[in-house]
């Protein structure tokens, strides 16, 4: 433990610069608790060591995001359906960060850190969309300024507390060590659990773009519902298919018999929005529903044919 607290002391930028980025990358290691280490450390009334922690802290931050930004510009959707499916956090989906920021644009990157598994896919989507990288570099670096200054004014507010506290764990030697790690261990495992959990909220059985694809040539047409957000809807849709916005859900009525095939498609990762929606649905009496697997995006992929209102 005290050569760990040796290793924040000798090397604390470097380390507050490589856990903002890595976590900024999408790795889970929380960089709050450096943060809030660090800050706790700082001389008091040595504002040049705190501005130096915080410009740290952003550029750390701005690099990371900056990439994602470009990967986003270059590869578009795909960046944030992979961020998706490597997330620990169960609401990060697509449709949850396209709904904030659709609605705020850059100025929601200002609390983009604030919101777990927000921060990554928003720079993906704001490179996706277009979004002006000037305009896009000046809100997030408000954003990082106001993430890691709270983190840093924590500590340093509670400054005796977390010497306290460190004094402790000092003092345990090994064990504290020991109950550092198995935190970590224990913020990771939840995480996971979450996902396992939201993913096994989503299982139930789906329609391949093929078999929907042999379905209408055969004549034999199923009601398809289009459950995306209303701006990726004008952009194009699965021929016949019915649009409706999700925030509707609740008071969705379909012109369908309830014993009649169903299709449901998002273009969230997993196919969690329809498979969510496919779930109601089947609550309301409808007894077959199926999400199409990989939504409009694998029906695209497919080559097959959108229309357009």
């Amino acid at each position: 433990m005290s050569h760990l607290l040796h290793l924040i002391e000798q090397y604390g930028l470097a380390l507050v610069f490589i856990n903002v980025l890595l976590e900024q990358v999408g790795l889970p290691l929380p960089a709050y608790p450096t943060l809030i280490i660090s800050g706790a450390l700082l001389s008091q009334g040595d504002y040049a060591s705190a501005t130096l922690l915080l410009l740290t802290a952003v550029v750390a931050s701005l690099i990371a995001d900056i990439s994602w930004y470009r990967a986003g510009r270059r590869y578009g959707k795909r960046v944030m359906a992979m961020l998706c499916k490597i997330s620990l956090s169960p609401d990060s989906c697509v449709r949850q960060t396209s709904s904030i920021y659709t609605r705020w644009g850059a100025p929601s990157l200002m609390v983009a850190k604030f919101i777990p598994g927000f921060a990554s896919i928003a720079s993906g989507m704001a490179g996706t969309i277009g979004t002006r990288q000037s305009a896009f570099i000046f809100f997030d670096a408000i954003g990082a300024a106001l993430w890691a200054g709270l983190a840093i004014y924590l500590g340093t507010l509670f400054s005796t507390t977390v010497d306290d506290l460190l004094n402790v764990l000092l003092t345990l030697g090994k064990w504290g060590s020991f109950l550092i790690l198995a935190a970590f261990v224990a913020y990771i495992a939840s995480k996971w659990w979450q996902r396992k959990r939201f993913l096994k909220s989503l299982h139930m059985a789906r329609i391949s773009v093929e078999e929907l694809r042999l379905m209408l040539e055969e004549g034999n047409a199923p009601f398809i519902v289009d459950v995306r957000l209303p701006a990726s809807q004008q952009a194009g849709r699965i021929p016949g298919a019915v649009v409706i916005s999700n925030n509707d859900v609740n008071s969705l009525m379909l012109d369908a018999p309830l014993d009649g095939e169903i299709i449901v498609y998002c273009e969230c990762p997993n196919e969690a929005s329809a498979a969510k929606v496919a779930k109601y649905l089947m609550g309301k009496g409808y007894t077959r529903v199926r999400p199409l697997t990989g939504g409009i995006n694998a029906w695209i992929a497919a080559g097959h044919g959108i229309e357009k209102e």
